[in-house]
């Protein structure tokens, strides 16, 4: 069987970015913990626990996502032959 890597991107991006941004959203709507998500500043530039950095996050969680599934599909396609 050979992924689709642009489909698995595309998706991974796409889920990634929002479950970010909707965590991001979640902690702030329902003051829960978030200390975990405060770590992400240390890997996504201009990202806080905000409204505003929910949105940065989205934008760089669909980044992170699209390269990470990329790179998965494209690791699989390669060793399942």
């Amino acid at each position: 069987m050979k992924l689709n890597a642009r489909a698995l991107a595309l998706t991974s991006g796409i889920l990634w970015g929002l479950c970010v941004m909707l965590a991001t959203w979640w902690v702030l709507l329902f003051q829960t913990g978030g200390g975990t998500l405060v770590l992400l500043k240390n890997f996504y530039f201009g990202y806080s626990v905000t409204f505003v950095g929910g949105l940065i996050g989205l934008v760089y969680g669909f980044v992170d996502g699209l390269i990470c599934g990329f790179i998965f599909a494209w690791l699989y396609n390669l060793l399942s032959k």
